[in-house]
């Protein structure tokens, strides 16, 4: 996976924490949680806020 890969990794972190509220996760804890994802193999410091609010929305979309 891929920092453009946000549907991906929003399953991902949805089937990792089914009972975590998305609204109450910090851009560090969710950026390290990413990067800790089996398949994930992208650089950490690709990543900007635009890219971990995308991947935010769409792990809400899975939540609700």
């Amino acid at each position: 996976m891929k920092w453009t890969d946000a549907q991906r990794i929003a399953e991902a972190l949805y089937d990792n924490n089914p009972d975590l509220d998305p609204k109450t996760v910090r851009f560090t804890d969710l950026h390290r949680w990413i990067c800790e994802l089996d398949g994930f193999d992208d650089d950490p410091q690709k990543s900007n806020e635009t890219i971990l609010e995308a991947i935010l929305l769409k792990w809400l979309e899975e939540y609700e």
